[in-house]
């Protein structure tokens, strides 16, 4: 079961496409926190998705979100991926132990070792805001993340 609107985030720490930590309590106190699941880099929707978020990064910067990318793909990876599609804002790897952090926020598909699309806004004190849950083959509205955003302020 996934996390939900009201309980506190899970913490975590997990290396970027630069292989440095980055962990989720580092943000408290200081910005708010938009963590995207997704299944796997390179494939269609999550592009779509990631570059979605590239597009209107400032969105979400300007009402003070750091947004966070998290898949079981290595940092490796994630590096490539970032580097084609131009993403600055973190992909963070949670290769190992495999999903691991996606099992936390109850959305890693053990059949299929992959996180699901799983999109949480989590507030200054580490308190989840939004959370939601799409399938595989499933694209997020991200409008509904925009939504969250703004009744934040």
């Amino acid at each position: 079961m996934a996390v939900e609107v009201g309980s506190q985030a899970p913490d975590f720490t997990l290396k970027d496409y630069n292989k440095q930590d980055v962990s989720l309590s580092s943000f408290q106190g200081e910005k708010n926190v938009l963590l995207v699941f997704y299944p796997f880099a390179f494939s269609g929707i999550c592009t779509g998705e990631l570059c979605q978020a590239r597009d209107e990064l400032a969105d979400y910067t300007n009402a003070d979100v750091q947004v966070l990318g998290v898949s079981v793909d290595s940092p490796f990876a994630l590096k490539a991926w970032a580097d084609q599609e131009g993403y600055t804002f973190p992909l963070l790897s949670d290769f190992w132990p495999h999903g691991a952090t996606a099992q936390a926020y109850g959305v890693f598909n053990e059949g299929a070792g992959m996180a699901l699309r799983g999109t949480f806004l989590i507030d200054k004190q580490g308190v989840v805001r939004f959370a939601e849950v799409n399938q595989p083959g499933e694209p997020r509205d991200q409008s509904a993340w925009k939504k969250a955003v703004t009744e934040l302020a």
